[in-house]
């Protein structure tokens, strides 16, 4: 849940690290995404052109183990997202 009109930024985030980007494996993934964020830009469902990159998947590290369920461990939520740790442990 995110505004993908905001250029790095999500909330009160700002930087990089806030951007909103698709990474795809394969062309047929990018196209969709592709043609995805065309049609959400035609719909006038936003008032202000759709700023989400795609960018090719590259290696995924894994964060450190304290890194893991963050918000479930520290009580605090994610930016401006209600979070409900049950949801995302079934």
């Amino acid at each position: 849940m995110h505004d993908p009109t905001q250029l790095n930024r999500q909330g009160p985030d700002i930087g990089d690290s806030y951007r909103s980007a698709i990474f795809y494996n394969n062309d047929a993934q990018k196209h969709d995404a592709q043609k995805m964020i065309d049609e959400l830009n035609s719909s006038g469902q936003f008032k202000k052109p759709i700023v989400t990159t795609l960018e090719p998947a590259r290696t995924f590290w894994l964060a450190e183990d304290y890194h893991q369920k963050y918000t479930e461990k520290t009580g605090r939520g994610m930016c401006h997202v209600t979070y409900r740790a049950t949801e995302f442990n079934k």
